[in-house]
């Protein structure tokens, strides 16, 4: 392809990093945020390595906000991964049978 240099390619798996992601968002029943926010910081990070050397400043702002939310998506995740740790380890994580009895009302064995 004519006009592409190496930069373009980088921005064109940028591309399909996001669009991955967000086909994974919408395909998967519960996401893994772990991979969705990841994979949109990725993608974000070759798109503004490509967009630095090919200046599109309203692209590179728009990059620079999917990647803060991307970390804000994975700084979350990892809090609350943290807490289910913490819940598990004190003996306060809840077991299907007690959730579901809870639901209903019920007392669980």
């Amino acid at each position: 392809m004519p006009g592409l240099d190496i930069y373009s390619f980088v921005g064109f798996f940028g591309t399909a990093c996001i669009i991955g992601a967000y086909a994974y968002l919408t395909w998967v029943e519960q996401p893994d945020p772990y991979v969705l926010h990841g994979t949109n910081l990725a993608g974000a990070a070759l798109l503004t390595v490509s967009l630095l050397v090919h200046t599109n400043w309203p692209s590179l702002v728009l990059e620079g906000f999917w990647a803060a939310i991307a970390v804000f998506g994975l700084v979350k995740a990892l809090r609350k991964g943290k807490g289910k740790a913490k819940g598990k380890a004190k003996g306060k994580a809840k077991g299907k049978g007690e959730l579901k009895a809870k639901a209903k009302g019920e007392v669980a064995p």
